[in-house]
């Protein structure tokens, strides 16, 4: 029996934790960025670079959401099926637009608090 279901599983948990890992990167500011730009220069700067980078982010996940979630439903009206394992695609897909959500609402609360800072 081929093991190639293995596969399917182990990407799908790749994104998954991918996903995850960035949702709790941006709430620990451990994600990617500049560092001169974003911890250089005064209070004021540091506060426009932060509301910058967060308002690119959020637009980013929230554009991510949407075309994640038309994929989704695109596999469910199509009935697409897994190669390996056979079942139906959306099964893997309909959490991506979830995740997405959940990161796009935590950078929403991160930006939230950045523009509250004095």
């Amino acid at each position: 029996e081929s093991f190639a279901w293995t596969e399917e599983i182990s990407i799908f948990l790749l994104i998954v934790l991918t996903l995850s890992a960035s949702s709790s990167a941006f709430v620990r500011l451990l994600h990617i960025r500049i560092e001169l730009l974003a911890d250089g220069g005064g209070s004021a700067r540091r506060r426009r670079f932060a509301l910058a980078a967060g308002t690119v982010s959020l637009l980013f996940f929230a554009g991510l959401t949407v075309l994640l979630g038309r994929m989704a439903l695109d596999e469910y009206n199509w009935g697409d099926t897994s190669p390996a394992i056979g079942v139906p695609t959306w099964w893997y897909s309909m959490w991506l637009p979830v995740l997405s959500t959940v990161i796009t609402l935590r950078l929403a609360g991160i930006l939230r608090r950045a523009w509250e800072r004095t």
